[in-house]
């Protein structure tokens, strides 16, 4: 293992296959010896507006090749990329801009003046990356990774995830996820097929015509991949693995997959911004442990706690909490409810936010939810707990889907407990989740 600042290392892969690509987007490719130099070329531009050793540099833009470049040069720089979403809210954005103080915006088109492409020295931030939260429970914070800008460029992104492989990056790259498999991705030999944004046929089309090797998905975007009409056409033989992270994936929309695919593609993953600590499991361990998320990998320990901070016996509900080898000290949780069995395998309940108490009786939003993504006529759901003077709140439930309410309504009563059941349902042809699996409950309460 020969770990080197993040910059030296697009050097060294540009001098070992200048002309292999390192990215494309749309009908460009650009080659390793290009990404090489256009970085060097920006970094200079912007050493020239004073941008050095742990600035931070936020980067606000859409997927595309100057999302990375910016991150590139940054690194070049010893400085840490900032991403962050460009469909922020103003308040939202100026809060997260006056907690980082960036030396420099990111928000426009890449402009390079400097010439000389020459490699800059090295230089070594102190962090990074520095990801913002999804804002999903709450307002979005700024998260430094307490890991410096060095990277093994012969080393692998994560136990998971193969070497020397066509990368197709689907989902936004503001958001933590995807920006840390495409990166390390980039890195460590890469290519990136970039869609400027989630498209199942775009996605689907570029695995059969880029020849992709692995893809990052959630639910919401495998649910799409699965009913596009294309699919079953699809030339998939070029996929060493699929991986899905970012929300409880419905079982029978797993299933699907696993006999589309085969069941050692399928890799389901749980882990949080921070990085804190992460499971994996292959699917034909899943189908041996349904409805697990695996077991700690990478140096990671779980443990799930009950409210006076005790552990949890196996089997037991309660908040469950990480920690990581080399990570932040101390055990962390994302705020989920779940349980850990006999054999180490995690299972994840729910986000305890969003439990819904009815009656005094707990119901956990995503047992709703798989049951109403089971209906073929569903892409996705959200359940949220709506005042209720006698229970305290009722299950309430939004489906995208163009079913009929009340019919939709009655076939996912029928199939659930009592105390589960929806008291009402509407549809929606708005998408309730945005390409990272992530939706905002409070707006449906």
């Amino acid at each position: 293992m020969t770990r080197m600042p993040i910059g030296r290392a697009f050097t060294l892969l540009a001098e070992r296959e200048p002309d292999r690509p390192a990215i494309t987007v749309g009908e460009r490719v650009v080659t390793r010896a290009e990404l090489e130099s256009l970085g060097n070329r920006l970094a200079r531009t912007w050493a020239d507006d004073g941008v050095g050793v742990d600035d931070l540099v936020t980067v606000s833009l859409p997927n595309g090749l100057d999302v990375v470049l910016a991150c590139v040069a940054a690194w070049k720089l010893g400085a840490t990329p900032q991403p962050l979403s460009p469909r922020l809210p103003p308040a939202e954005r100026a809060r997260l801009l006056e907690l980082g103080s960036p030396r420099l915006v990111v928000d426009r088109p890449v402009r390079i003046t400097a010439t000389d492409d020459r490699p800059l020295p090295d230089a070594v931030a102190s962090s990074w990356k520095a990801p913002t939260s999804s804002g999903s429970t709450g307002m979005p914070k700024l998260l430094r990774d307490p890991h410096p800008s060095i990277v093994d460029p012969d080393g692998v992104v994560a136990p998971f995830v193969p070497r020397d492989v066509v990368q197709l990056v689907s989902g936004p790259l503001f958001h933590a996820a995807p920006f840390v498999y495409a990166m390390r991705g980039l890195m460590t030999g890469h290519e990136l097929v970039v869609l400027p944004q989630f498209d199942a046929g775009a996605a689907l089309a570029a695995i059969g015509r880029r020849r992709v090797g692995w893809t990052m998905l959630v639910p919401t975007t495998m649910a799409r991949i699965w009913e596009h009409p294309s699919r079953a056409s699809t030339d998939v033989s070029s996929l060493h693995s699929v991986m899905h992270l970012a929300a409880r994936c419905p079982e029978p929309l797993k299933r699907d997959w696993i006999g589309w695919l085969g069941a050692e593609r399928v890799v389901e993953v749980y882990a949080g911004t921070e990085a804190q600590g992460l499971t994996m499991i292959r699917g034909d361990e899943w189908l041996e442990h349904p409805g697990s998320v695996g077991r700690p990998v990478a140096g990671s320990r779980f443990r799930a706690v009950r409210p006076d901070g005790s552990t949890c016996a196996p089997g037991e509900v309660g908040e469950l909490l990480m920690r990581r080898d080399g990570g932040l000290p101390g055990w962390h949780g994302l705020g989920d409810a779940g349980w850990i069995d006999d054999g180490g395998y995690v299972f994840v309940a729910d986000r305890l936010d969003d439990a819904i108490t009815t009656g005094g009786v707990t119901v956990h939003p995503a047992d709703v939810e798989a049951v109403v993504d089971a209906h073929p006529a569903v892409l996705s759901s959200v359940a949220v707990g709506r005042p209720d003077p006698g229970l305290g709140e009722v299950v309430h439930v939004v489906a995208e889907s163009a079913a009929d309410p009340g019919e939709l309504l009655a076939w996912v009563r029928s199939r659930l407990d009592p105390e589960k059941r929806p008291r009402s349902l509407e549809t929606t042809s708005t998408p309730l989740r945005d390409d990272t699996g992530k939706a905002r409950r409070s707006l449906h309460r």
